[in-house]
């Protein structure tokens, strides 16, 4: 987590520094502060950046090392866009804070994966064996959830995105679940079994999502990421060519090139 006094004072400072963007034919460039996650996200905002310059959009991207600032960041303005989330997280950010955030775009699938340095599958799991997930809501979850289309637990009610340890009802090789939070996952993996690792902090990490991985859902995974703005901005002009200059075949072409499958086009 960024460990700051002024998140505004910080942007600022970024954002005075930040090299200008020439726009077409000479107008001014209108400048865009972007906040994303450290990885795939920002290294894909690289490429969006002279896409998006070309029609007058100079995109300043900010990187945050957790989940949470970005939103708020963006929900007090001293961001205008961030790109790092999936639909469901937001929902329920919004929910348990208030935002008034949407979004207008899907942008890329990270399938999860679960991680051993002990273990090559998930049948080697032996009787209480750590396995540890995120803590945030909805990533947790999805996890529980993964080990449950896995076979290892049950959950109360077939269980659901919000569902929590609390929630298993079966769990035949007593699993102890610990939570932890998201970036600091790849460096549990030598203290516990397996741990269930987002894919931008896998890579980040230097792991390989489709060869290291000994789970991960599958590609077609409900959970797309999103660019996401604040309710009074989505009709703006901006908000348009910003989602035209992602979603180009020059992007995809480098997500595809680039992460190899671990990250998947989600338009």
């Amino acid at each position: 987590m960024l460990r700051i006094r002024s998140l505004s004072a910080l942007l600022a400072g970024v954002a005075a520094v930040a090299v200008a963007v020439v726009a077409p034919m000479g107008a001014s460039a209108e400048s865009l502060k972007v906040g994303v996650t450290p990885g795939p996200h920002a290294q894909i905002l690289e490429v969006v950046k002279p896409i998006a310059a070309k029609d007058g959009l100079d995109l300043q991207v900010l990187e945050f090392s957790d989940y949470v600032i970005p939103n708020q960041a963006l929900s007090q303005g001293d961001l205008d866009v961030n790109s790092f989330q999936h639909q469901p997280y937001l929902d329920n950010q919004s929910k348990d804070r208030g935002y008034e955030i949407v979004s207008v775009a899907k942008t890329v699938v990270f399938p999860i994966g679960i991680y051993s340095k002990r273990v090559k599958s998930l049948d080697e799991l032996t009787t209480g064996a750590k396995v540890a997930i995120p803590n945030d809501p909805t990533n947790g979850g999805r996890v529980l959830l993964l080990l449950q289309a896995k076979g290892l637990i049950k959950l109360k009610d077939g269980g659901t995105l919000k569902a929590s340890p609390i929630d298993i009802v079966e769990n035949p090789k007593k699993l102890q679940i610990v939570e932890l939070d998201a970036a600091q996952l790849p460096r549990s993996l030598d203290d516990v079994t397996a741990a269930a690792i987002n894919t931008n902090y896998a890579i980040e990490a230097g792991m390989d999502p489709v060869k290291d991985a000994i789970a991960r859902e599958a590609a077609e995974s409900p959970y797309a990421n999103i660019i996401a703005v604040r309710k009074a901005d989505k009709d703006k002009p901006w908000v348009a060519k910003l989602v035209k200059a992602y979603q180009t075949p020059e992007v995809k072409e480098f997500i595809l090139t680039k992460f190899k499958n671990a990250v998947v086009p989600a338009w």
